[in-house]
């Protein structure tokens, strides 16, 4: 049987939600059926190193996302692939206009937001008139699902839901030989939240609810950066949180998730957000804002987390003061994650799409 051959297409493999996911189905897809290549705007990020060597990664060697368009189109008719699985939005709306062109191939398109909340700009907007011409859509939540045939005018026969998968080996692994975080305070209640540094992820308003923690034991660290740092700290210096750091990126954030007292997901919007499956996969509870994204396809009640609304800051406060005080236990919290969104129930999904296609 010949393999068939695919090409995922991205900007980078730095830390990301979509660069995880590519990564994952690029390492695990079987061999016998398939020839996987990643095609990358900028050959750079944390995840190459995590790359299977018979991955092939083709370098367009561009900065930014319009200047790739004709790089790709020119590498998609050297290489001929039966399968182009493009997973990144903006690429995704752009590529979607010349899919004609291309009639031996099969484009899927994975879509990484709930459009109509992330994509303002008219120009951007309007390719995705074009998005009909991918065979297959695929959303990570009900939210995003409803989105693209609500406000984009697309068939549900070509929308696709898949979750987002969590490879809990992986997690393992980046969890061994390690213990508390140092920058955990003994003696207090440690929470943690992760994400790029924008006002999609809503630290803002997690600032504005640790105003009501300030005479509580509780630290909150937030992994990640982004261009509203220094926006961010002047408004963690205007409130006066002493017990808030910003702890930058880290390459293994693990660890802080597994011994944190609480992860805290206070995004305005999500895509399907994979920090808070891994959050589970590590057995820490989750106290998750009230947005759209598939928040409430991961979270049970009681069992992995609970859902509030952080644009009531004070109610948030006494949600996260009645979560940081109970006892949970960590591999109920596990398996609530394992039993829906494990790395080999989902690629078996991904798996059917693409025999479906060829």
């Amino acid at each position: 049987m010949k393999r068939k051959s695919i090409v995922f297409i991205m900007p980078d493999l730095e830390m990301g939600g979509a660069e995880r996911i590519i990564t994952t189905i690029a390492n695990h897809l079987p061999r016998d059926h398939y020839r996987p290549t990643i095609m990358l705007m900028r050959k750079q990020g944390h995840y190459l190193s995590l790359l299977k060597e018979d991955v092939q990664v083709v370098d367009l060697g561009v900065e930014r996302i319009r200047q790739s368009l004709l790089p790709i189109l020119k590498q998609l008719r050297k290489l001929q692939p039966d399968i182009v699985f493009c997973g990144y939005g903006e690429v995704n709306a752009y590529l979607s206009i010349f899919i004609p062109f291309f009639r031996k191939t099969k484009f899927i398109a994975r879509e990484t937001n709930v459009v109509s909340e992330h994509v303002k700009r008219p120009e951007i907007r309007f390719f995705y008139r074009f998005y009909k011409n991918f065979h297959r859509i695929i959303c990570q939540s009900d939210d995003m699902q409803k989105d693209l045939v609500a406000n984009f005018n697309l068939s549900l026969e070509k929308l696709i839901k898949i979750n987002n998968p969590v490879d809990f080996e992986l997690i393992g692994k980046h969890l061994e030989g390690h213990s508390v975080p140092s920058e955990y305070k003994d003696g207090a209640k440690n929470i943690v939240a992760i994400g790029n540094l924008s006002s999609r992820k809503g630290f803002d308003n997690l600032l504005k609810v640790f105003s009501y923690l300030k005479d509580e034991n509780i630290h909150l660290h937030i992994l990640g950066d982004g261009a509203d740092r220094e926006k961010l700290l002047d408004l963690k210096k205007e409130l006066g949180l002493n017990k808030v750091e910003f702890l930058g990126k880290k390459s293994n954030p693990y660890p802080y998730l597994k011994f944190a007292d609480l992860f805290i997901l206070s995004s305005r919007y999500e895509g399907f957000p994979n920090v808070l499956l891994e959050a589970g996969a590590c057995g820490t509870f989750a106290l998750a804002n009230n947005c759209p994204g598939g928040i409430n396809e991961i979270v049970e009640a009681g069992i992995n987390g609970e859902i509030a609304d952080i644009e009531n800051p004070e109610q948030f406060a006494r949600k996260i003061m009645e979560l940081v005080n109970k006892n949970y236990d960590s591999e109920k919290v596990k398996n609530s994650i394992y039993q829906r969104f494990s790395k080999d129930i989902i690629l078996k999904k991904y798996e059917k799409i693409l025999e479906s296609l060829v």
